[in-house]
Order: structure tokens, then sequence, then C-alpha cells
């Protein structure tokens, strides 16, 4: 009976690093519309959070950012600048709102950077012009050696965990409270990857009127705390 592969440890330390909400990128500032959902009134208590995350993970990343930080990887791993600078544009062209192509573009820079300062930078193909955060998350995970199921994995949980630490400096949401959301949609970051891998490209696309409404809106926002 063959044996798996073993792991190598330090390819999951890298990715994470790569999550980790200390990765000095400013993550942290981004709210990607959750804060007007807040003022709104959509989003006030522990169910309505778990409703919204659900439909932004439906409908958002499982067919927008996890098969395009698939595609990407594999890119980068190709050496294919083509398919890297299509899906970039591909992205960026998705971004309903000037904010959530902002917030795109500025981890999409601040991460070059840090991988720059690291010796991190991908060696298969030149950077796509103006390159966003999904393609550099999928170029440091290649670096690191991480593979693709655990890539989107990761980037789904640092997704997840960061908007609950939005939720919890804007609402009068506890740890607890946060903690008990991770747990019931866990298994979902798990399914939301095995769809996004089983995705054709024409298949791809958010549908997430709610939060291009709510993140318009935040431009306006009379008082803020994020940066979207």
């Amino acid at each position: 009976m063959p044996t798996e592969a073993p792991r190598d440890p330090l390819a999951l330390a890298g990715l994470l690093q790569l999550v980790s909400p200390a990765l000095p990128i400013g993550a942290f500032a981004w709210s990607q519309g959750l804060e007007s959902a807040f003022e709104l009134d959509w989003v006030r208590d522990e169910a309505t959070l778990e409703n919204w995350l659900a439909g932004v993970l439906d409908d958002g990343l499982t067919r927008c950012e996890l098969p395009v930080l698939a595609r990407a990887q594999r890119a980068w791993v190709a050496g294919d600048g083509e398919a890297l600078a299509h899906w970039n544009v591909w992205l960026a062209a998705n971004r309903e709102t000037a904010e959530l192509l902002e917030e795109e573009r500025r981890l999409g820079a601040a991460l070059v950077r840090l991988l720059g300062n690291l010796d991190l930078l991908p060696r298969t193909a030149p950077l796509p012009e103006s390159p966003g955060y999904v393609v550099m998350f999928a170029a440091a995970a290649e670096r690191r050696g991480v593979a693709i199921e655990e890539t989107l994995l990761g980037f789904a949980w640092a997704w997840l965990e960061n908007q609950l630490t939005v939720a919890c400096k804007a609402l009068p949401l506890g740890q607890t409270a946060a903690q008990r959301i991770i747990e019931r949609l866990r298994p979902r970051l798990a399914e939301a990857v095995d769809t996004a891998l089983a995705l054709d490209d024409e298949e791809l696309g958010p549908a997430l009127p709610g939060l291009a409404l709510a993140s318009a809106l935040h431009e306006t926002q009379y008082s803020r705390l994020f940066r979207s």
C-alpha cells in the first residue's frame, strides 16, 4: 500500500507566516464593506454576522479569489507570465468599488515590498503590472512550496480571521462569539476550497451586490474605523 509523501514542515511554517495577522502588510486596516454593513444595521450580532460571512464566502471567495489564487499559483510554478497578467487584470476588473480595488493593489504592493526584503520575490516569472494581493499571495506560497489546496485554505482562513477582528472592534461582539463563528464556518472553508478547485474559467465571478453596495456607501460614510 503506497504511503503519502511526507509534508514539508517548513512549507507549513511558511504558510502560517503568510496568514498571520502579524504579517506587516496592513490587512487589518480594511473591512471589505463590513463596516458599512454595521452602519446600515445589516449586521448587528453574532447570527447576522455569520450569515453575512457565509454569503461572502459562498458567493465571493469561492467563485473569485480562491479559484484565481489556484490559477495564479499554477502560473507561478509554470513560469507563465501571460496567465499571471491575465488573472491579475481579471481580478482587478471584478473589484466593484474604488475601495475594493485600492485594497487589492495596496496589499499587493505591500506584499511585494515585504517579499523583496525577505529575498522571496518570485523567480519563475516577472511580476505583472500593478500586482494585486491574490497574485502575490500565490507567489509567496509558490516560493514556500505550499500545496495549492493548503494555499487556498490558508487564504480563506486569513480572510475569516480578519473579518472577525473587524467585527470585534466595531460591534459588541466578544472573542468567544467570534470563536463560535469560526467553529461553525470551518467546514465551509474546506468546502469552499473543494468547490473553487472544481470550477471552470467560465464559471468564475463574484455575485455580491450587497457587499458592493456597502463598500460604495463606505466611501462617503461619515465615521469610519477602516479604509474599506
